[in-house]
């Protein structure tokens, strides 16, 4: 938990002339404006935060939050609660399809336990 407080602490307001700077040079690309979507309103966010026109991402992490919520235990679940448990394991062992993905993107998967109904004691990686 302590580098999910230090990366909050380093949170900031963003500058919107950079949102604009952003929207600018997306406007002018050969397409049609908006027609990137979703993709554009992230190019934007990055933009702003970085305050950079060509933001550079060297490391990349993937935070996979796990925890039970108790819809196994109404029946209405495909699988038992024991999966979440077995799941964080393999999230730890670099087995599960969330490793396969960051490995391509050179990303780092950090596992937090945030209620899964299991002892983990002093896990690896955890």
């Amino acid at each position: 938990m302590d580098l999910l407080n230090d990366a909050l602490k380093n949170i900031k307001a963003v500058n919107g002339e950079w949102h604009d700077i952003a929207q600018k040079h997306l406007d002018n690309l050969t397409k049609p404006q908006g027609s990137l979507g979703r993709l554009e309103e992230f190019a934007r966010r990055l933009v702003a935060i970085t305050e950079s026109k060509k933001p550079i991402l060297d490391k990349k992490v993937i935070f996979t939050f796990a925890g039970d919520h108790g819809v196994a235990e109404e029946g209405v679940s495909a699988f038992p609660k024991e999966v979440t448990r077995q799941m964080v394991f393999n999230f730890l062992n670099g087995g599960a399809g969330i490793n396969v993905l960051s490995r391509h993107a050179g990303a780092e998967v950090i596992v937090v336990d945030i209620g899964v109904d299991f002892d983990f004691g002093n896990v690896s990686g955890l």
